[in-house]
């Protein structure tokens, strides 16, 4: 099933914030920032700051942390300047990654993800290299433990205007177009919706099997590794992963 790496990058990235959480709240405080400096501090206007706000709910950030991010960011100065950068690669077994970043120094951090890769028996690759194994796509992921009705989770997300849901044993996955994610963000969080994770990023079309134990390992620690990075925002690849 294509899911299975969903599944599994969520635990890994909730795993990572319960162990690490100061770090994870850096880089969601970081994309708040962003958000508030490219389209103004008020969410009801700015839809990238809207999305923004629900991924950091998604990983329980306070809400004064919240707050104190768009401060930062609306003051005057507005903090330290971040670019978007992606970067595109190869791990261990021909897995195709791609690495989006929030930077203030493109030499640095091209060097710290260009490392992990190497380290862990992968390549960094040039712009195009494997982005074309994807494909944009919105992603609105709810724990079915707190909304048991597939039913009632399914005509909801139909009528905020999803493209299509994934029901896996523990989650559900609202796909959306591009252009409609933020119209279904906002009926669903209409609707009370709470969210295990939101994005609006690359989704693989095809996926890469791996059966050799020191590939499998090797990936695990690179994507671990990418993680790590301080500017590192999200990691995709396209690992059909079995579910845990």
């Amino acid at each position: 099933m294509a899911g299975h790496s969903k599944w599994n990058n969520i635990k890994r990235r909730k795993e990572a914030a319960d162990q690490k959480r100061g770090k994870i709240f850096t880089k969601l405080g970081r994309e708040i920032q962003v958000a508030v400096r490219e389209g103004g501090p008020d969410p009801e206007e700015n839809f990238a700051l809207q999305s923004a706000i629900a991924r950091a709910r998604s990983y329980n950030m306070p809400n004064d942390n919240i707050k104190r991010s768009i401060d930062n960011a609306s003051g005057a100065g507005g903090g330290e300047e971040f670019v978007q950068v992606t970067y595109e690669g190869y791990g261990a077994g021909g897995v195709a990654v791609m690495v989006r970043t929030l930077t203030d120094n493109r030499n640095r951090t091209a060097g710290e993800v260009r490392h992990v890769f190497e380290k862990y028996g992968g390549n960094l690759g040039k712009d195009g290299s494997v982005a074309y194994q994807f494909e944009n796509k919105g992603s609105l992921i709810i724990a079915k433990d707190k909304y048991p009705d597939e039913d009632q989770v399914m005509l909801d997300a139909l009528d905020a205007g999803c493209e299509d849901i994934e029901i896996s044993d523990d989650y559900y996955e609202v796909v959306t177009d591009p252009s409609e994610y933020h119209k279904v963000l906002q009926g669903l969080t209409a609707a009370e919706y709470e969210f295990a994770d939101v994005s609006l990023g690359p989704e693989a079309m095809t996926f890469a099997q791996l059966t050799d134990p020191d590939q499998i390992e090797k990936i695990e620690k690179l994507l671990d590794g990418l993680e790590e990075i301080d500017d590192v925002q999200d990691v995709f690849h396209n690992w059909e992963q079995e579910e845990e």
